[in-house]
C-alpha cells in the first residue's frame, strides 16, 4: 500500500470535502468550517495535507500552521490547543495502520520545529499501533455517550437515577430553557463563562487576573461568535434561566453522526440545587437523538474528578487516547517543566 501527497493548504479542500462526505467518524473539529474558525480567530494559516492511497482512498489531515514562521521554525497542529481534536479524515472512514505510518513519515520529513496531531478517541488504536515509540505522547481521557436505541433507552437505561431526579427537579422549579443556533445567545454564554473562570481560579488557587488573561487567550468572546457564524446551525447554545436571570449554558456542536458538548458555563449561586446543568444536557441529548445522531461527546475530563462522575451519570464512557508531537527539540518536556515550576510558585491545584 502506497500513500501519495496530492495537495497542501487550500488546494486540499476538494479532496477534504469528498473524504468528509463519506466518513462517518468525522467530528465537527475535522471540517473545513472549523479550520476556518481557527484561522480567523488565531494566528494560523491552513496547512492541511491531502493524500491518495494506492487503492483509491483519499486521506486528509487538517492542519493549522502558525503564521510568519520560517519552515525550520514551523509549528503545525491538528488541532491547536483549545480547538478540540483533529486527525485524519478518510474516504469511507477507513484508516489503516499503513496509512498512518505513511502520513507520520511525511510529517517527520518536513522537519518542522513541531507538528502536533491529536486524533479523535475512536482513531486511537490505529494511531498508537503505527506511531513509533520514541514520538512524544500526551495522554488524554474523553467521555462519550452512545445514543443507539433512541432517547427513551438513553433516559431509562443509561442516565443514572440521580440525573433523572435532577432533571425532574429542574422542571418542577420552573427553570426556563432557550435554544439558539443563530448566535443570539453568545453574549449571555460569554458572560457566564467569565464568571466560571473566576470560580475555577478560586478552586485552583490561581490569581483571578491571571486566570482571566489565560481565558481570554484561549477562549475570547470572538471565538464563540466566529464559531456560531461559521458553523451555523451546527452550533447550538442552550441557556437555562432562573427567575429570568441567565444561570447556566452549554454550547453543543453537530456534524454527521456526532453531537459534541464543546463549552459550558454557569453561575453557581443561581443554579445551586436546581439541576440546571443536568436539564441542559438532557435536552441537548434528546435533541441529538431526534436529529439522528449516534454519539454525544462530552469532552476531555480528568479521570476520577467530580466532572468525570457528572458525565458518567449520563452514561458517558471514558475513552483514553493520545496526542502525538513530532519535535526537533524537546519543546514538550521544557514546557511541562516550566508549568510545574509556575504551579509550585502559585500553589496551584488541578481541579
Amino acid at each position: 500500500m502506497t500513500v501519495t501527497l496530492t495537495a497542501v493548504g487550500p488546494a486540499a479542500r476538494p479532496a477534504w470535502t469528498r473524504a468528509l462526505a463519506s466518513d462517518p467518524t468525522a467530528l465537527v473539529s475535522q471540517t473545513p468550517a472549523w479550520l476556518d474558525c481557527v484561522c480567523v480567530v488565531g494566528r494560523y494559516a491552513d496547512a492541511t495535507r491531502a493524500y491518495r492511497t494506492s487503492d483509491g482512498r483519499e486521506l486528509v489531515l487538517p492542519l493549522a500552521r502558525v503564521r510568519r514562521l520560517p519552515d525550520a521554525a514551523g509549528v503545525e497542529s491538528s488541532m491547536p490547543f483549545g480547538w478540540s481534536t483533529g486527525g485524519l479524515v478518510s474516504s469511507g472512514g477507513r484508516v489503516l495502520r499503513e496509512d498512518v505510518a505513511a502520513v507520520v513519515a511525511d510529517l517527520e520529513a518536513q522537519r518542522r520545529l513541531r507538528v502536533a496531531v491529536r486524533p479523535s478517541p475512536s482513531a486511537y488504536p490505529v494511531w498508537e499501533d503505527a506511531v513509533p515509540s520514541g514520538v512524544v505522547r500526551t495522554m488524554h481521557t474523553s467521555q462519550a455517550l452512545d445514543l443507539s436505541g433512541g432517547f427513551d433507552q438513553v433516559w431509562s437505561r443509561r442516565f443514572s437515577s440521580n440525573v433523572r431526579r435532577a432533571c425532574r427537579r429542574a422542571e418542577r422549579l420552573g427553570l426556563t430553557v432557550e435554544c439558539d443556533d443563530a448566535g443570539r445567545l453568545i453574549g449571555a454564554f460569554d458572560e457566564l463563562y467569565r464568571r466560571s473562570i473566576a470560580r475555577w481560579a478560586g478552586q485552583q488557587h490561581e490569581p483571578e487576573r491571571l486566570a482571566q488573561w489565560r481565558g481570554q487567550r484561549r477562549d475570547p468572546r470572538r471565538k464563540f461568535s466566529v464559531v456560531a457564524e461559521r458553523v451555523g446551525r451546527g452550533c447550538r447554545v442552550w441557556l437555562a434561566r432562573r427567575s429570568g436571570e441567565p444561570a447556566a449554558a452549554i454550547i453543543v456542536l453537530t456534524h454527521g453522526e456526532h453531537s459534541t458538548y464543546w463549552r459550558g458555563a454557569m453561575d453557581r449561586e443561581l443554579i445551586s440545587g436546581t439541576g440546571a446543568n443536568e436539564l441542559l444536557h438532557r435536552l441537548a441529548i434528546e435533541d441529538a437523538c431526534a436529529s439522528g445522531r449516534r454519539w454525544y461527546h462530552m469532552g476531555e475530563t480528568a479521570p476520577g474528578s467530580s466532572l468525570a462522575r457528572f458525565k458518567r451519570g449520563f452514561g458517558a464512557v471514558e475513552q483514553p487516547h493520545a496526542g502525538y508531537r513530532f519535535e526537533r527539540l524537546p519543546l514538550t518536556a521544557m514546557d511541562a517543566q516550566l508549568r510545574r515550576q509556575v504551579k509550585r510558585v502559585l500553589r496551584f491545584r488541578d481541579y
